[in-house]
């Protein structure tokens, strides 16, 4: 097995227990997303489902590359809600809190390398 099929699953895996966290653990993410968004219930939870149909849309060599490019746009359009957690001070009562440099590696760093990630993998 090549490396390419190999981080592909990866890629594949982690949107699926991301996908499912979102059901398993909604609380988690109500207080991350943004006050000036409406139905954050609902939000969270069409998130939790896209992030499932796409994982398993990768997985598909008829499907990957549409899954890939609808990971990336997934991805951009959760941009804001990594921003607001930083301008909360990376902490949200009686949930997430983490240094605000490992939030600003999480937006700067590790977001972007998911994007290329789901892009490399796309064929």
């Amino acid at each position: 097995m090549d490396i390419k099929r190999i981080l592909l699953y990866l890629l594949s895996a982690f949107f699926l227990i991301a996908g499912l966290n979102h059901f398993i653990h909604p609380e988690f993410y109500f207080p991350l997303i943004p006050k000036y968004l409406v139905y954050p219930e609902c939000i969270n939870y069409i998130s939790g489902i896209a992030e499932v149909l796409l994982s398993v849309g990768l997985l598909f060599a008829t499907t990957r590359k549409i899954a890939a490019y609808l990971i990336i746009i997934l991805l951009i359009a959760f941009i804001p809600s990594h921003i607001y957690f930083i301008t909360l001070g990376s902490c949200v009562e009686d949930g997430l809190c983490v240094p605000e440099w490992i939030a600003w590696c999480r937006l700067i760093l590790i977001h972007p390398l998911f994007i290329w990630w789901a892009w490399w993998v796309r064929k």
